[in-house]
């Protein structure tokens, strides 16, 4: 029985899968800090049981377990949260996961959750696990000639007309990733995942990986059913759960097969003739900014780096910038920058407050940048600043200036 244990907190995930050890030692147990390393081994190992963290950095708990059904959907899922969180673990047995672990986890509670698991996992029908497997063979079967075809390769002999059959006319629709020269392989499971349950949902079809960067979906819409309406599902979905830019292209209704590596062809050239850009936020990621912009103005004075804020709503440093400056027209270290000299510009109306004293209350410590940044700003230094605001003051009540 292969187990998979996914929490942030290294005490929590190595404490499960050293009490597994104890108890059941003919069970594997995989460990994950983050849902990219989860994916991975979900990939790579037949998973059984996957004991995951309602809150984990990036994708939540119940995120990853909702995405993660449709693909694995003999796994047995089971959330691990603290009392405070006890309303999730609540939805995330209504969105099908088994049980649900309090931390700290009690020795017998696993036992027994992890025994009565293991007698269900035993029971389930050898021959439904037979046609599960058989299902799943012809599945990527079908999706690899597809591929071959799409991507303009010999089939050879094959013949796919009872294929063909089924998508008399049919949409392709093309997900493209801005990889960032890094891995992407939990963006490519997302989309994978949120992509054919989409399709389920309003028609029939499947997905294909179609290179490292690109997705590609064929789908025979039902009749009630129109491609612009999907397409903007896809964004939506997909907006709320990746954290890079992407692009989702169709290729509008064809009839005839033979002509889909031309159809292909031609939605590389239109994604290649584009820049990716940001699908307008919602979700997580619009959410994200707001919390960091409350963060902002109540931190602006500390050590405020756009890797350090970016950390702090869990994005990587390109995608939250990208984002922020989408919210708010500015660039992240220019907002910043404009908050803390607007602040400065109240705090010289203080005679009493030294210009050393005012740099580092608005997060400068060297007086000499300080004096740069607010010139550059204002065409003023602060102290030619404050001088002309006393002037102003003075004249205002009628006293001339000595």
């Amino acid at each position: 029985m292969n187990i998979l244990v996914a929490d942030d907190e290294r005490v929590i995930r190595e404490g499960i899968r050293r009490t597994i050890g104890q108890i059941s030692p003919d069970h594997q147990v995989f460990v994950a800090a983050k849902a990219e390393e989860a994916v991975r081994i979900m990939e790579e190992q037949r998973i059984h049981i996957v004991l995951t963290d309602i809150l984990m950095p990036g994708m939540s708990g119940l995120e990853f377990m909702k995405i993660s059904k449709r693909r694995y959907p003999y796994v047995k899922w089971v959330v691990i949260s603290a009392h405070s969180e006890f309303s999730y673990a609540q939805e995330a047995v209504r969105l099908g996961a088994r049980d649900y672990l309090l931390k700290p986890i009690g020795k017998n509670k696993l036992l027994e959750l992890i025994n009565n698991l293991t007698a269900e996992i035993e029971q389930d029908n050898d021959m439904s696990k037979q046609g599960e497997r058989l299902k799943a063979s012809l599945r990527f079967l079908r999706e690899g000639v597809f591929q071959r075809l799409a991507s303009g390769l010999d089939i050879g002999n094959l013949d796919i007309e009872p294929f063909i059959e089924d998508y008399k006319h049919f949409y392709m629709v093309m997900v493209q990733l801005d990889a960032e020269d890094r891995s992407i392989r939990l963006e490519h499971f997302i989309v994978e995942n949120v992509l054919s349950e989409l399709i389920e949902l309003h028609g029939r079809g499947f997905v294909v990986s179609y290179d490292r960067q690109s997705l590609l979906g064929l789908i025979s819409l039902r009749e009630d059913a129109g491609i612009q309406q999907f397409q903007s599902e896809v964004k939506d979905h997909l907006t709320h759960y990746l954290k890079i830019p992407f692009q989702v292209i169709h290729s509008g209704l064809s009839y005839d097969f033979s002509t889909v590596p031309q159809v292909v062809k031609r939605m590389r050239e239109a994604s290649a003739s584009q820049v990716l850009e940001l699908e307008p936020m919602k979700g997580s990621g619009e959410k994200a900014i707001d919390v960091a912009l409350h963060y902002i103005k109540e931190h602006f004075y500390e050590d405020l780096s756009l890797e350090k804020m970016a950390s702090v709503v869990f994005l990587n440093p390109a995608y939250f910038s990208q984002l922020f400056k989408q919210k708010t027209g500015q660039g992240y270290k220019e907002y910043v920058t404009s908050l803390r000299l607007e602040q400065a510009k109240l705090l010289l109306l203080n005679p009493r407050l030294k210009l050393a004293e005012i740099a580092e209350r608005v997060g400068y410590q060297d007086m000499k940048h300080f004096t740069q940044m607010f010139r550059k700003r204002y065409q003023l230094t602060p102290t030619e600043y404050r001088q002309q605001q006393n002037i102003n003051i003075l004249l205002s009540k009628g006293t001339p200036p000595q």
